[in-house]
């Protein structure tokens, strides 16, 4: 025990505490304000829908509450307790490269949390989505799932994670700027490949059946100078009846994909606004924006890292003999996270700006905001959404404004 400890179990300690006491503070909120349905949301939530909502709402944030207890308190423990230490003199005798002890050290926390999240995961689907009537996915699809997101987190994340290894041991001074390259690369590499490689993993994708809205759809990107691949529907009603829409892509593979259930869920003029919505972040930039803010974060995350992998505390800290630099990786790594997650009210709220910029967009493009407000409206009732989220916790974890507040800036226009 040292200053560095110390400092490192007290952030971490302050970071399980606030949150946790954040998601008590939503729930409490919850509990007062949550006695009558807000007027606007007449006609479309009554009085037992709305107390369906906040039972919704309560049962999802506690399972989420009681995973992130036992997670945190888990992965602390495997830090101080010297297990992951006695993991990397275990991995020391059995592998001679550094590189492949850093992978496996990498992959064994991640495999017991992922162990850990399974039992939530499960009650999630089948308990809390069973009992509020939005599972719709059998067992050996819920299996089928979890090994291909399993498998395609380890293809992806290992030989990102070797070859950063590689850097830091063939160029210490410089490989900060070699790892930034690459980490960027991957991330621009998936999102030109999720489209058409990763997403139909999952779910099957095709034409819009909908002939009328296809050409409804296609007439509102021509009017706004949009050029998309394709117009797909996707069967997202195979495995829950939560409703969406976006846009993927970009370059020529640049899609509109239409969940199933939106488009049973909601009429063509809805349907039309909530993608005008998505237009809007299009032609706003705000996707290009967001991505430069995370480079620069990204940037500045792996200089530090660079400066301070090196320090003897971070590791001797934790019992870890001869400074294995991975080790100092992988506590800096937390470090970070806990850190930069009393940042996020200022990412937040960038995001929720752009939400309202391009709100603002679909009420232009269609010439009236109603049917972007009915649309928010009827989602509001279908998705059973939190009406009432507290502010604090709004500005923590919304990266949308919540719908009450949307409603009023469009209804004012």
């Amino acid at each position: 025990m040292n200053v560095f400890w110390a400092f490192f179990v007290g952030l971490y300690i302050l970071h399980f505490l606030f949150f946790g006491g954040l998601e008590v503070l939503n729930l409490r909120y919850l509990r007062r304000m949550g006695t009558r349905c807000p007027e606007m949301f007449r006609g479309f939530i009554d009085e037992a829908l709305y107390s369906k909502t906040v039972d919704y709402t309560r049962d999802r944030a506690s399972l989420g509450l009681t995973h992130e207890i036992i997670a945190e308190v888990v992965l602390l423990a495997m830090i101080v307790s010297g297990f992951l230490a006695g993991v990397d003199e275990k991995l020391s005798e059995v592998f001679d490269s550094p590189i492949f002890r850093g992978l496996v050290f990498f992959l064994t926390p991640a495999l017991i949390l992922y162990l850990i999240g399974l039992p939530f995961s499960y009650r999630h689907t089948f308990v809390v989505e069973e009992r509020y009537g939005f599972n719709r996915t059998t067992l050996s699809r819920w299996v089928a799932d979890h090994l291909k997101s399993g498998a395609l987190s380890i293809l992806i994340f290992s030989p990102l994670l070797v070859l950063v290894l590689w850097f830091i041991k063939t160029y210490p001074a410089t490989w900060w700027i070699w790892a930034f390259g690459a980490v960027s690369a991957v991330q621009l590499l998936v999102v030109v490949l999720y489209p058409c490689c990763i997403a139909p993993l999952f779910n099957r994708f095709q034409p819009l059946g909908d002939r009328s809205l296809a050409e409804k759809v296609q007439d509102l990107m021509d009017r706004n100078g949009i050029v998309v691949k394709r117009i797909l529907e996707m069967d997202a009603g195979t495995r829950s009846r939560h409703s969406n829409a976006y846009f993927t892509g970009l370059g020529r593979t640049k899609q509109i994909v239409l969940f199933d259930t939106l488009i049973e869920a909601h009429p063509h003029e809805e349907i039309l606004a909530v993608l005008a919505h998505e237009v809007g972040h299009f032609k706003g930039r705000h996707i290009l924006k967001q991505l430069v803010l995370s480079e620069i974060g990204l940037l500045l995350g792996l200089y530090l890292t660079s400066r301070l992998l090196d320090w003897p505390p971070l590791t001797s800290s934790f019992g870890f003999e001869n400074a294995p630099q991975y080790a100092g990786l992988f506590i800096l790594m937390i470090l970070w996270q806990k850190a930069g997650a009393f940042l996020m009210p200022l990412f937040m709220a960038q995001s929720r700006r752009y939400e309202r910029e391009a709100d603002a967009c679909s009420a232009s493009m269609l010439g009236a905001a109603a049917p972007l407000v009915t649309a928010f409206k009827r989602m509001a009732a279908h998705n059973l959404s939190n009406l009432v989220p507290h502010p604090l916790y709004v500005a923590f974890h919304y990266s949308h404004p919540p719908l009450a507040e949307r409603i009023e800036l469009l209804e004012a226009a």
